[in-house]
């Protein structure tokens, strides 16, 4: 089960990374042509990555730098381009210059990836933790961080991660890894319980999806008919009596 994690563990790593949103420059640097050039190269970068242009995605990404160097967004975006080339250097200076210039927890999550890849442990498990601390409630950072906890030997402390990484969202694969390594341990009863757990969580998922397809199958209520009143008779005409002749007194 070891040896299965250890061999998905690029494609996981990849998994996590996360892109930061681009943010427009000062109001006095927003002319009309300036924007249009920045969303022209955006999009250009975007698409790019998506099609698997490495080449013209970073030229795009180096372009927006050059209008902008202190933009932590395309840096974050070049940091991933790295890291998906494999150029961890590259990747890892990306990343420290997004952190620099806008601390947000997506470019340290980044970093401890590269860290975690590169056999940097000690540096990946400062990352997670800080990033971690700034936006804790995402499952991706205490998956990582269990990684990063299991290389460094210290199992309890990635068990805790996993748990955490569960309560965010209870899935079955998460329970899996928090299995393996109770069986890596040799803790056959905890081992025992966690499959138990799994079992349940299985039962509770179908559940959830059997309710789901009866929901999706039911038919739509037809909206109720109104039924109309018969009409009424129109009212006959009142007949007009007829005026009484006056009697004049001569």
């Amino acid at each position: 089960m070891i040896a299965v994690l250890v061999m998905l563990s690029f494609a996981a790593f990849m998994a996590f990374l996360m892109p930061l949103e681009p943010r427009e420059k000062k109001e006095e640097e927003k002319s009309p042509k300036y924007k249009a050039q920045m969303k022209k190269l955006w999009q250009v970068a975007q698409t790019s990555m998506k099609e698997h242009k490495p080449s013209r995605a970073e030229k795009a990404l180096l372009t927006i730098l050059k209008f902008d160097e202190k933009n932590a967004a395309a840096y974050n975006r070049l940091g991933i381009l790295y890291a998906k080339s494999k150029k961890y250097d590259e990747a890892v200076e990306c990343f420290e210059i997004a952190q620099s210039l806008d601390n947000n927890p997506a470019s340290i999550h980044n970093a401890g990836l590269i860290y975690l890849e590169t056999g940097a442990y000690e540096k990946a498990e400062m990352a997670f933790h800080q990033a971690i601390e700034l936006e804790g409630d995402i499952p991706a950072r205490f998956l990582a961080l269990a990684k990063t906890e299991e290389k460094l030997g210290k199992t309890k402390k990635a068990i805790e991660a996993l748990e955490s990484a569960y309560e965010l969202d209870p899935s079955v694969a998460t329970l899996r890894q928090i299995l393996a390594i109770y069986e890596a341990d040799g803790d056959t009863e905890a081992a025992t319980a966690t499959t138990a757990r799994i079992e349940a969580q299985i039962a509770r998922d179908s559940a959830a999806k059997r309710k789901r397809s009866r929901r999706m199958a039911r038919p739509t209520k037809q909206p109720a008919k109104i039924s109309k009143a018969p009409a009424r008779p129109a009212p006959k005409p009142v007949k007009k009596m007829p005026k009484k002749a006056k009697i004049s007194i001569k």
